[in-house]
């Protein structure tokens, strides 16, 4: 099993910057890609970023392209979200997660930090 745990989510101005951290624990030892996704109310939940664990590629959701980045430390079994210039469109709650095999599912979810940005 792997427990995923996300943190530094809160309240921010618009143009303002958050990092979020999402510590994995548990076997992970095979861990393959980690991912973002976010969900705001009332609408259906989405892909922000992913990065591969073993080579560190990125991909980003067009919306956040050049103002989010995703990284990740191996060592600590975290993987980290830089926000910057956010949007009040970037209001939702953010969960990471964790595909084992690379084959795109995403085995495992973590809980969600919210992010609320204000105009």
């Amino acid at each position: 099993q792997v427990q995923l745990v996300e943190s530094g989510g809160g309240l921010e101005q618009a143009g303002g910057s958050l990092r979020l951290s999402c510590a994995a624990s548990g076997r992970t030892l095979s861990t393959y890609v980690m991912g973002w996704f976010r969900q705001a109310p009332g609408k259906e939940r989405e892909f922000v970023a992913a990065i591969t664990w073993s080579s560190g590629s990125t991909y980003y959701a067009d919306s956040v392209e050049g103002r989010f980045t995703i990284s990740r430390d191996n060592a600590k079994n975290t993987v980290y979200l830089q926000m910057n210039s956010l949007k009040s469109e970037d209001t939702a709650v953010y969960h990471c997660a964790l595909d084992k095999y690379g084959d795109g599912h995403y085995d495992y979810w973590g809980q969600g930090t919210q992010v609320t940005v204000s105009s």
